[in-house]
């Protein structure tokens, strides 16, 4: 079984040695350890640190691509070189190393595709408040989204399986933690969380420079993956409240109207149609997304088939192989030196 550890890194040249420092090099259950960074057109010396600490692998972008990119690219330079697992974590040293044992273990049992670390955000000391709050809210509403139950939704200290990762696409440029969590729910993944430990922060994130960025890129996120693997239910939603107020401004204006006011109520008649007229572009809008997306489900079936034959097999796929036909040119030897001494026998 092999495990690839993946760190994307932009400017990390000061915390990339502590945070390597910190992975593990053995792991029960495990054969092969190796470790891969996503440099992100980094400006500083982050590769020289990476190389003269010994990762197997380097992943550049000439340019900042941002970190969804660089996570997916992460994850094809590791299925590319055989990973069986892959663990993607952060170069600030956020996550205690020493716990990517915990999140690999559910994977290694077959009981989960894609393991999230849960990180103990109350007791987070460089958590503001309203930041706790804004992490739990978020991890709710990503909960109902995708059906599944994880407590800690933009946790990036996270496993895959061979299998999962090739199933995984990142459509937004901001950040993968909340859209895979909604694609491997709807897709009906196995995915599980368990609890883990943070360090002492060594740098403030990168990620958001306010607040309110961070709240309105979160919410943009879920949104648009809830109306990829949700269309029609999304939708209707929409329909649904534009409908109700245009019915109702509607219903008003006809009392006026019976009543013999209806003159100096013709703006909610407007208003009402108006309203209508949306709520009907939605409801349309809504099934041909619903068609759309069963095309999507297709194509991602597809693309599935195309992984698997442009990445090979991994380690542990190839191993497995490899004894067995050991085990059947072994099976092939003996009975063919079987065949020769019953031959040499008759002879005699």
């Amino acid at each position: 079984m092999k495990l690839i550890i993946q760190i994307p890194c932009y400017n990390e040249a000061e915390t990339l040695e502590v945070a390597l420092n910190d992975l593990p090099k053995h792991i029960d259950g495990i054969d092969v350890i190796e470790y891969l960074i996503i440099n992100d057109g980094s400006k500083d010396n982050t590769v020289e640190v990476a190389k003269n600490w010994g990762v197997n692998y380097v992943v550049n972008f000439r340019n900042n691509k941002g970190l969804a990119r660089g996570f997916m690219a992460g994850l094809d330079a590791c299925l590319r070189n055989g990973a069986d697992i892959i663990v993607n974590t952060d170069a600030d040293n956020q996550y205690c190393g020493a716990d990517i044992e915990k999140l690999v273990k559910p994977i290694l049992r077959g009981e989960a595709g894609m393991v999230v670390g849960e990180r103990p955000i109350d007791e987070t000391e460089h958590f503001s408040p309203l930041k706790k709050k804004l992490q739990h809210f978020g991890s709710w509403v990503v909960r109902k989204a995708s059906k599944t139950d994880i407590p800690d939704a933009p946790s990036g200290f996270r496993a895959y399986s061979r299998h999962t990762a090739m199933r995984m696409n990142v459509i937004n440029e901001y950040t993968y933690t909340l859209e895979t969590i909604v694609q491997a729910g709807r897709q009906k993944m196995a995915v599980k969380s368990v609890p883990i430990r943070t360090n002492a922060e060594l740098r403030p994130s990168r990620l958001f420079s306010s607040m309110f960025g961070y709240v309105k890129k979160s919410m943009l996120t879920i949104g648009r993956a809830f109306m990829m693997y949700k269309p029609l239910f999304f939708f209707s939603w929409i329909s649904g409240i534009f409908g109700v107020t245009g019915v109702a401004l509607g219903i008003r204006f006809l009392v006026y109207l019976c009543e013999g006011r209806g003159n100096g109520h013709i703006q909610s008649l407007v208003l009402a149609s108006m309203l209508i007229i949306i709520a009907v572009l939605a409801g349309v809008i809504g099934l041909l997304a619903d068609v759309i997306s069963a095309n999507r489900k297709l194509l991602e079936d597809i693309q599935f088939s195309v992984r698997k034959m442009e990445y090979g097999k991994g380690h542990e796929e190839s191993k497995e192989e490899n004894e067995k036909g050991h085990a059947e040119n072994k099976e092939e030897n003996e009975k063919g030196h079987a065949e020769n001494k019953e031959e040499n026998d008759c002879e005699e």
